[in-house]
């Protein structure tokens, strides 16, 4: 069967074939999609594998071009292979990348013995719903899932009615069942490791590219007028941007010398926006819509701090981490992931406490030094730990160790017979 031209290079004559399976990747836009293209990339040009034979990298994705130029890109992308197509994308791979635990390449790759990775990115293999966020009350799930407690799962997933909701249950067995048997379960956070519990399983955190300008590597002087707060991301229930409006109307009773951008959007906007109403807030709050790339950063150089109120577990927090390379302060929950990333160079309240938050965001407006030292100590920590160099020579050591614990001989065939 033809696989019309996968393999343009002639794949004998590479130290590694690796195949990365990202069911969303660009031109669409999120953290899955950014972290995807970030390791593509990352691998396509490092330093440590151009020094040997080189890599051969293919995407493979469920995502339409709609457009995107894929030949601007140093590796090949296959858009929504057919089964038989993503079996010899598979098969002629060397080591399998899989970028959620998604069903049909882990089953492909364990049916035909190919080593396999998985990024873990969710709780996918630990919750049905995915967030371990237990819709019924809003909270924090306890890990009904893990637990066997199956009525509490279907409460929770009830909305999405009881076949729905059983088919959701029965795959998160199946997904956990292929999880437990990758050669490595990678966890973007030690709170990911520690809730997920997977065999072969090690952190990872999340690299990002430093593109920041210099002069917003360094936190600005302190403003002369008004310090402004901003969200960035989905709107979003989970979130918890109702905490965030509450503690700006408690501030608004001890002072009116601030603002607040809530960048992004999401289905929660209407209801996000009737509330700031009804606290009398209009003068005080702006909601931009989704902004990217110039735009975004035009928006945020007079912003002195990025709060993150999210009442769920987020997995590590990706706007949080681009923030603090950009060395601006993040306020945020604590909880889960983003609290782990912040750790003590941010400002930090118990989750859904907006009196608490209120507070922090006071002590800024009063003493405006604390965001640009605690931004300074962001941007070190973000440049340790969360740099895209970093990033790529941890996964370099992955591959290259599955490797050489021991691969059967690679199939070799024409480029275009599968």
């Amino acid at each position: 069967m033809p696989l019309n031209g996968l393999f343009e290079v002639d794949p004998t004559k590479t130290d590694m074939r690796l195949l990365v399976y990202s069911h969303s990747f660009a031109p669409q836009i999120g953290g899955v999609e950014t972290y995807a293209m970030a390791l593509a990339r990352g691998l396509a040009s490092s330093p440590e594998l151009r020094e040997s034979e080189g890599i051969d990298i293919t995407v493979g994705t469920k995502s339409v071009a709609d457009g995107f130029d894929d030949s601007s890109l140093p590796f090949r992308v296959v858009r929504r292979p057919r089964f038989w197509s993503l079996v010899g994308l598979i098969y002629y791979a060397d080591i399998v990348h899989i970028v959620g635990p998604c069903l049909q390449p882990m089953l492909v790759a364990w049916l035909l013995h190919k080593p396999f990775t998985i990024e873990q990115h969710a709780y996918q293999c630990a919750c049905p719903n995915g967030l371990l966020f237990f819709e019924p009350t809003k909270t924090v799930c306890p890990g009904h899932f893990m637990a066997g407690r199956i009525k509490k799962c279907w409460e929770c997933n009830r909305s999405a009615g009881i076949m729905q909701s059983w088919q959701m249950w029965v795959l998160t067995y199946i997904r956990r069942w292929f999880c437990d048997r990758a050669m490595a379960n990678v966890a973007i956070s030690d709170h990911v490791h520690q809730r997920l519990k997977l065999r072969n399983s090690r952190v990872i955190y999340y690299g990002i590219s430093d593109t920041a300008p210099a002069r917003e590597r360094t936190p600005a002087s302190h403003p002369t007028r008004g310090i402004c707060f901003a969200y960035v991301g989905r709107l979003v229930s989970e979130k918890g941007l109702e905490t965030l409006i509450d503690a700006a109307a408690l501030l608004r009773k001890t002072t009116s010398d601030f603002s607040l951008k809530f960048i992004g959007d999401g289905p929660e906007r209407p209801i996000l926006e009737k509330r700031v109403a009804s606290q009398n807030l209009t003068s005080h709050v702006v909601f931009t819509g989704f902004l990217a790339e110039h735009k975004l950063r035009h928006c945020l150089e007079n912003v002195t701090a990025v709060v993150m109120p999210s009442r769920w577990e987020e997995t590590a927090g990706l706007s949080a981490i681009e923030q603090m390379m950009r060395g601006r302060l993040v306020i945020c929950s604590d909880i889960g992931g983003l609290g782990e990333v912040v750790d003590s160079v941010g400002l930090k309240f118990p989750v859904r406490d907006a009196a608490a938050l209120a507070k922090l965001m006071q002590q800024i407006i009063d003493e405006p030094e604390i965001a640009a030292r605690l931004g300074c100590s962001a941007r070190s920590r973000a440049v340790r730990l969360f740099a895209l160099g970093r990033m790529i020579k941890d996964y370099v050591a992955l591959f290259s160790g599955v490797l050489t614990s021991g691969q059967k001989p690679r199939p070799s065939r024409s480029s275009n017979e599968f």
